[in-house]
């Protein structure tokens, strides 16, 4: 802190004495040709001195950020001739530009980084992949001041190294121009003068030329990358889609609309996981056995013997029932009636133009990928032996397991134990790690974990399963655990594995293309969601990172536009505000960042809290268990993310997902009225929470001395 003081202060001084001194006057067109003839004899009689004095000046002038650099370049050519000239000022302005750079980057990276890190984290990510690209693109364009160029390029990541010899080089075209003007000073009347409207296009020219250059190197990797397979003279489709769940629903959907001829393919069921094992059918569980439970609890609302027999045949079949509701919003005749030609077969990728559905030759222009994931199954000695089930085979059941072991901590898991407790069954849940849902806060985890031991779960964490066992008396099997150094034997009838999902990645010729997979599994892409084949694309469960419904849906659009119009326009995909909810009973829903990953991640935030048992509605349901939680910076009210853990947590994020997808801060809702009594009062009251705690102490001090005064 001191050095950044002392370096701040040095600087701070040169740069007033320039000023207090007028020591810009000696750096005018003027001045310069009335010194012209003197300047021409010191440098005859000293010429290293001359060149050593002109090349520090300059430097200085540079570093400084001072006005006079173009005056000294023309100087340069006037004095020293074009090849001297220009290797002075070429050296002299990338050294001084570089120690601006270091200037900048020393005093200032840091407190801008600490306070705006989150909003500049798609720049940053930019300038760490392409940096030198931008930073080389501004440096052929003079109409960028190079001086401002040079303190902002000091706020980023990027490198120094890279910056010198960037600027070494984009820096040379216009030093050359104007050491050459400089050559013949006496017929340049004014500064200004030298950027003339062609000079200006021709460096606009050369500013193009790296963004050309790149364009041509991928065409030329995708050449290469394509150059073994031939390409059809003409196409029978657009787009072939992969994968008929969230992600290929909508890339479907999508280039229908804009009238391109797209294949669906699907060789399993229409509507993917989410619509038949997934989403669909455990909310259809979970809201069974809400009600169940709240029937338990109904002597608190007045209620008294108010009590269900649960026939679980009956939820199983109910379950059903829900899905066929929901069916005909993805069937194949819905989509056939929007112009999608829907294909029931199993895809193969032959060429990165050709798919062959069940054996039939389709040549496309492009190909998304949207295979989705399925359940892991880790392999434990003896699980596979035991009939495990897992999220996808968990819905033929049509008998309740007296005691069901679920392995897991996750979302999936917490969901479906506490959904079978309820229900009544005898559960018991084993996880590896210390707690429960470990992406959120500890205190998120705790909460979790108390409401399901509450339903009658036993919740088992530090466990690792070892392997399955059948019982001793043939009734069931067992699971072995290690555990605190020692073994723990846990008896069940059934187990169901939620240990998460792997993406589906072979069977459809990835492996013959040779498209890699990244270190999750996941089918590698770019940040248009491409492959390394420039128009076959991949998202939804199968690209990663994130296996939400509503991501893929997110996705979906990227690489179907990107498919069909990356040619004109491509769009990276935007990660920026993703929510998230497991609908445990409380819920539990988040949006950006948690305190966990803040402090990982060295984010410097304010946590503002708001606790459910103190809003109207939450106590009138006799639901008050919970807690709103907002992260900011520091003495702002931007959202930078939240946690919501209660009732109806899941609609309740919505609000603040908005306000941050669209820079909506804690002020501006709690300006906004909400109705009385809802749930959605809850982001107010903590909108207000923030307020109170900044409120401006001092301005209240005087209004009290004023409201004093006012009363005499």
């Amino acid at each position: 802190m001191r050095s950044r003081l002392v370096i701040g202060a040095a600087i701070a001084a040169a740069i007033i004495a320039f000023y207090v001194f007028d020591l810009q006057q000696y750096l005018s067109l003027d001045e310069f040709k009335t010194r012209q003839a003197a300047l021409g004899a010191w440098r005859d009689g000293h010429p290293w001195t001359a060149a050593g004095a002109y090349f520090l000046v300059y430097v200085a002038v540079t570093a400084l950020s001072l006005p006079g650099a173009a005056l000294l370049t023309l100087g340069g050519g006037a004095l020293f001739g074009l090849l001297e000239g220009t290797l002075l000022v070429s050296f002299a302005s990338s050294i001084g530009a570089t120690l601006a750079f270091l200037a900048s980057r020393f005093l200032l990276r840091d407190v801008v980084q600490r306070r705006f890190g989150e909003r500049l984290g798609t720049l940053n990510r930019g300038i760490e992949r392409e940096g030198g690209y931008y930073l080389f693109t501004l440096r052929l364009v003079p109409v960028f001041p190079f001086f401002l160029i040079n303190l902002l390029a000091g706020l980023t990541p990027l490198p120094v190294r890279t910056f010198y010899w960037v600027s070494q080089l984009g820096m040379l075209p216009g030093t050359v121009v104007y050491v050459n003007a400089g050559t013949q000073i006496a017929a340049v009347d004014s500064l200004a003068g030298l950027l003339s409207p062609g000079i200006i296009g021709a460096f606009a020219l050369l500013g193009v030329f790296p963004l050309l250059a790149r364009r041509a190197s991928r065409w030329l990797a995708a050449r290469r990358q394509l150059r073994r397979w031939r390409r059809p003279a003409r196409f029978d489709r657009n787009l072939v889609v992969i994968g008929a769940g969230s992600a290929g629903l909508v890339s479907a959907y999508i280039a229908a609309t804009v009238r391109a001829k797209v294949t669906l393919v699907e060789h399993r069921q229409m509507g993917g996981d989410c619509l038949n094992t997934g989403c669909v059918p455990s909310k259809a569980l979970i809201r069974s056995a809400r009600l169940v439970a709240d029937l338990r609890r109904a002597e608190a609302l007045g209620l008294r013997e108010a009590a269900a027999t649960v026939d679980f045949r009956a939820v199983m079949e109910r379950v059903q029932d829900v899905i066929r509701r929901i069916e005909p919003h993805d069937s194949a005749e819905r989509y056939a009636a929007l112009g999608v030609d829907v294909r029931r077969g199993t895809a193969r990728i032959t060429s990165p133009w050709t798919v062959e559905i069940d054996g039939e030759p389709v040549s496309t222009r492009a190909i998304v990928i949207a295979a989705g994931a399925e359940p892991f199954v880790p392999p434990i000695p003896g699980l596979a032996e035991c009939g495990y089930l897992t999220s996808e085979t968990l819905w033929d059941l049509r008998e309740l397991p007296r005691r069901l072991l679920v392995l897991g901590g996750g979302p999936i898991g917490c969901e479906l134990a506490q959904a079978f407790a309820v229900l009544g069954a005898e559960v018991t849940q084993v996880e590896m790690a210390d707690r429960l849902l470990l992406r959120e806060d500890d205190e998120v985890s705790q909460c979790v974990r108390a409401s399901l031991e509450r339903d009658g779960l036993r919740v088992l964490t530090g466990h690792e399963a070892k392997s399955v066992e059948r019982a001793g008396d043939g009734d069931g099997h067992v699971l072995v655990c290690a555990h605190g150094g020692g073994s723990v034997r846990l008896a069940f009838d059934a187990i169901l594995v939620a240990v998460g999902r792997r993406p589906r990645t072979a069977g459809y010729g990835l492996e013959e293309l040779g498209i890699p997979l990244a270190r999750g599994g996941t089918v590698e892409t770019n940040e248009y969601l491409e492959t390394p084949y420039p128009h076959i694309y991949a998202c939804g469960d199968v690209a990663g990172p994130y296996q939400f419904t509503h991501t893929a849906a997110h996705q979906a659009w990227y690489a179907a536009v990107n498919a069909l119009f990356g040619s004109l326009r491509r769009f990276r995909a935007d990660y920026r505000v993703i929510p998230a909810v497991t609908f445990t009973s409380p819920e539990v829903a988040r949006v950006g960042l948690n305190e966990r990953e803040a402090r990982e991640r060295g984010i410097a935030c304010e946590v503002t809290r708001y606790t459910l048992d103190d809003l109207d509605r939450a106590i009138t349901d006799r639901a008050a268990e919970g807690f709103v939680k907002v992260l900011t910076p520091p003495g702002r009210d931007r959202i930078l993310g939240a946690t919501i853990v209660g009732e109806h947590a899941g609609e309740l994020l919505a609000e603040l997902t908005l306000a941050m997808r669209h820079g909506i801060g804690l002020n501006k809702i709690l300006g906004t009225i909400h109705p009385y009594p809802t749930w959605s009062e809850a982001t107010k009251y903590t909108a207000g929470a923030w307020k109170k705690a900044h409120a401006p102490e001092r301005v209240l001090r005087w209004l009290e001395r004023y409201h004093a005064w006012r009363r005499g």
